[in-house]
């Protein structure tokens, strides 16, 4: 059974936040091509050699639990991409200390892999969908479909993972009308549904789109206010939340805005990100990365690896400069998990 370590402190940034909260990418791979995320033509992926394997991942994580990190989530690309990925949950929840560990997943593979999954260890998914339109999901995430995000969306709820969270990407022109539909799903269900603000990442296409579509939380609100009444904020029970919480009076779920654009929450964030080939990335939006991956297959163990995690804490930047039209240049969304 997974539970903190007692004796372990969690480092602090030089801005005085607790960070505590490993995000890791496994793979820059991705089945799908969303249109503000990546481009159909012109992409380069790391060599599977380059990418981290299960036992480096493993180390990873003892290093981060022995300097606080108790939280841990499994980005991409599309992890479960990974054909080691049962092996990896398992090894994370192995280790004392690892208090919490969930993926974020398209879904389309789920229906082999949720109750693996669940039996390795894992404790919570959040599913990407941008809609569940059959035509606009074509346009939109491109190599999807409604009826394999249904049957991994079934997949999940029926290995019991819960509460299922579902993340939804608002873009202009795509999707924005489908929000509403989206929330009547969550309030039937009891499911959490999260809606995204497009981030200008690495340049290309993606980042043409989220400049040209972007659409802020306050219009996603009033759509669904609008159709459904009024929101009532759930109380924040951890400031670390990129999500901005709400349910209505009526029905059940949790409809949630994550909103970095228009309302950064930069001052609470406590995460750090582990790129798929082995680099701690210090800041979503940023391009500053410390190399991880070079110790460890020069021989370095745990120590090394939390040496060099707490320097990236350390150097940890103060918050996005999108108000200057500043972003990632050198990476994009796939390429450092979100």
């Amino acid at each position: 059974m997974k539970h903190a370590a007692p004796h372990a402190h969690a480092l602090k940034d030089r801005f005085g936040r607790t960070i505590n909260y490993l995000r890791i990418s496994l793979t820059d791979h991705c089945n799908l091509r969303c249109v503000y995320c990546m481009p159909l033509k012109g992409l380069t992926f790391a060599p599977s050699a380059e990418l981290l394997q299960a036992d480096e991942i493993e180390m990873v994580v003892r290093a981060a639990v022995s300097v606080g990190f108790h939280k841990f989530r499994l980005t991409g690309g599309e992890p479960t991409l990974r054909a080691d990925l049962v092996d990896i949950t398992r090894r994370i929840c192995s280790v004392h200390g690892v208090a919490d560990l969930s993926m974020t997943t398209n879904a389309i593979l789920l229906p082999k892999l949720a109750k693996p999954l669940k039996d390795a260890g894992m404790d919570r998914l959040n599913i990407h969908v941008d809609t569940l339109d059959p035509d606009r999901v074509k346009r939109l995430m491109r190599f999807s479909s409604k009826d394999e995000i249904e049957a991994g969306i079934e997949a999940a709820e029926n290995a019991g993972f819960t509460p299922i969270k579902l993340n939804c990407v608002v873009t202009r022109d795509y999707n924005e009308m489908d929000v509403v539909d989206l929330v009547k799903r969550a309030v039937d269900r009891d499911w959490h549904v999260r809606f995204i603000e497009l981030m200008p990442l690495g340049g290309g296409e993606p980042s043409h789109v989220a400049l040209a579509n972007y659409v802020p939380t306050k219009e996603t609100r009033a759509r669904i206010e609008e159709a459904l009444g009024p929101l009532i904020p759930l109380p924040v029970t951890n400031a670390s939340d990129e999500s901005r919480n709400f349910r209505f009076d009526h029905g059940r779920g949790v409809v949630g805005f994550i909103s970095p654009v228009s309302e950064p929450y930069c001052g609470g964030c406590n995460r750090m990100r582990l790129t798929a080939d082995g680099r701690f990335h210090l800041c979503l939006l940023n391009d500053d990365e410390m190399d991880v991956k070079k110790a460890i297959r020069e021989g370095g163990g745990v120590e090394a690896v939390a040496a060099i995690l707490g320097k990236a804490v350390a150097s940890k930047p103060t918050g996005h400069r999108l108000d200057e039209g500043l972003s990632t240049e050198d990476r994009s969304m796939f390429q450092i998990g979100g």
